[in-house]
């Protein structure tokens, strides 16, 4: 218990209850053991009395602590894996030159309230801000940008040159900073 007390390479909240440990050992009370700690007597008491019921083993923190995942790994998974999926309603092209979408009615494009639907579809119980956050912690984009610049089509021929502006920007003037119009 001491060499755990003074370690250097142990997790702090460890070495800070082997030292309570400790000094409960040589013979002080509660409140003085917090005092010299600065932590609460409720936690030296929480502490000491763990380490009587457990042993070396009731010092480390206990595993599972905090809320538990709603959603697993694979339901996870499956949301990502929606976006690589082209949208239901997006249009593509048929074997016959033809534009078809697989489900008319559904989004062209994934959105997070549309990727929302479709894993509630599935049966993942799962919200827009709870979407977001998966796709943002994998480094997943779920949009698609600017789509309209770009065609496949051998024919379309862009917009061209974008216009020269008929009047110059209007510069941007320094603020003065002395008064003007409250010294009269």
């Amino acid at each position: 218990m001491r060499r755990l007390s003074r370690a250097r390479k142990a997790p702090r909240d460890l070495v800070l209850r082997a030292r309570m440990v400790e000094l409960s050992w040589a013979g002080q009370r509660v409140p003085a053991i917090a005092d010299e700690l600065r932590c609460s007597p409720k936690t030296v008491r929480r502490w000491l009395h763990r380490f009587n019921r457990l042993g070396l083993d009731g010092l480390e923190d206990l595993g599972g602590q905090g809320r538990k995942r709603r959603i697993t790994e694979s339901e996870r998974s499956r949301i990502i894996g929606l976006v690589k999926q082209p949208a239901p309603g997006r249009l593509t092209v048929q074997a016959g030159g033809q534009l078809a979408a697989e489900d008319e009615s559904g989004p062209p494009e994934w959105t997070l309230d549309a990727l929302a639907a479709e894993a509630r579809r599935l049966g993942i119980g799962v919200g827009r801000s709870q979407v977001r956050r998966i796709l943002l912690a994998e480094g997943v984009c779920w949009r698609r940008t600017r789509s309209w610049t770009k065609s496949r089509d051998a024919d379309f021929e862009g917009k061209g040159r974008g216009s020269s502006s008929s009047t110059p920007a209007r510069p941007r003037a320094r603020r003065s900073s002395a008064p003007t119009s409250s010294d009269r």
